[in-house]
């Protein structure tokens, strides 16, 4: 399998390392970035890569079978649609993009049975996610009722340096968009209960779970969002802070806060459910023991450990993706999987520009902030 990167910046470093874990499979075979030395750089981190300045020249002589693209989201759409137009798969970091149009553009540009695109979430990979997603979606711990999403993370007037960052129309958004979009995805991830293809419902209306608690369709997924954003440091056009509270169709009740503000820095993710909480504290990433899990009094201690402590990564993440792949079927953090957190995104902006509540799936064609995450360029609260 022949694989490629485009953009040769520090993330790109993350999918190498990615590929490496799976050299049995793949087979690194260029990089695509308009500095040449950037480009250089990184492929003597490679075996045999070969450097380009442009993805026309990679795509037509390399013929890949599935590409990386690491480049800011402003590039995102143009970039996916050629590599979807030769045929090969894409996966693509976050934020997808700037806006659920440009989303759904891209989804446009697949091909029945592939090739895809899809998207690096990589927080909800690893074996502790998958235990505590399924005991969530079979009912083991009851209902969710109260989650907490934190990404509280420190940024200064360096970082906002480059060009790109802090600007509507080159990143989309600020911390809600660059930074808590991993956490919050990862919460939307473990509440929505376990997802057939296409990270739908499997083909009958009910999400899947074992169990007579197992959660119907739509009970686990957000169903109004209130927020505030603000500018409070930073000479951006975008927000430095955002909270948030939701509701989930279950009737659970969640706050959301993303921040580049703050000096401690920590993401957190806890869910108080009828019979036990689970809560996971990290920066960028975790493993098992960052999982704590709290049963309730005079309820039985279930068994939590996953039997083999896969943490989360880029490599733990591309797994499935090259399974479905190989198998030709769609895969996660694709499709209607994919767009959810970046509707969730786009609530979150239109309830703080507007001061009014925001229900899933208001946001279509025609809406303001189906196009603009800023409400087609209104200016920042």
């Amino acid at each position: 399998m022949r694989v490629a990167v485009v953009g040769a910046g520090a993330i790109a470093d993350s999918h190498r390392t990615a590929y490496r874990a799976h050299h049995d499979d793949v087979d690194l075979v260029a990089v695509a970035d308009v500095d040449e030395a950037r480009a250089l750089a990184f492929c003597a981190t490679t075996d045999h890569a070969r450097p380009y300045r442009d993805l026309d020249s990679l795509l037509a002589e390399q013929k890949p079978d599935f590409v990386s693209i690491c480049t800011p989201p402003g590039l995102h759409v143009e970039q996916t649609k050629k590599v979807l137009g030769s045929g090969a798969w894409v996966w693509c970091e976050k934020p997808p993009c700037r806006s659920l149009a440009e989303y759904d553009e891209m989804v446009s540009a697949e091909r029945e049975r592939g090739p895809y695109v899809s998207f690096v979430y990589q927080q909800r990979s690893g074996s502790a996610v998958a235990r505590f997603r399924e005991l969530l979606a079979k009912g083991e711990l009851g209902r969710a009722l109260v989650a907490h999403c934190q990404t509280t993370w420190y940024r200064d007037a360096g970082y906002y340096s480059v060009p790109w960052r802090g600007r509507w129309a080159t990143e989309g958004g600020g911390p809600a968009m660059g930074h808590g979009i991993h956490q919050m995805d990862l919460l939307l991830h473990l509440l929505a209960g376990e997802d057939g293809e296409d990270g739908g419902d499997g083909g009958d209306g009910r999400q899947r779970g074992a169990g007579e608690e197992s959660r119907e369709a739509g009970d686990g997924e957000w169903a109004e969002i209130q927020a505030m954003t603000a500018r409070l440091v930073h000479d951006v056009e975008t927000e430095d802070v955002s909270t948030a509270l939701v509701r989930f169709g279950s009737g659970a009740l969640a706050t959301v806060v993303n921040s580049v503000l703050s000096p401690d820095e920590v993401s957190r993710i806890r869910i108080d459910c009828e019979r036990a909480t689970v809560e996971l504290t990290h920066l960028y990433g975790h493993v098992a023991e960052n999982w704590r899990y709290t049963p309730a009094p005079n309820c039985a201690k279930l068994e939590t450990e996953p039997a083999e402590d896969v943490g989360s990564s880029h490599a733990a993440a591309l797994t499935p993706v090259l399974d479905a792949y190989r198998a030709g079927r769609r895969p996660p953090c694709s499709g209607r999987d994919g767009r959810r957190v970046l509707e969730f995104v786009a609530a979150l902006y239109k309830a703080a520009f507007t001061g009014q509540s925001v229900r899933r799936g208001e946001i279509g064609p025609g809406d303001p902030f189906y196009r603009d995450m800023a409400g087609a360029g209104e200016k920042a609260p």
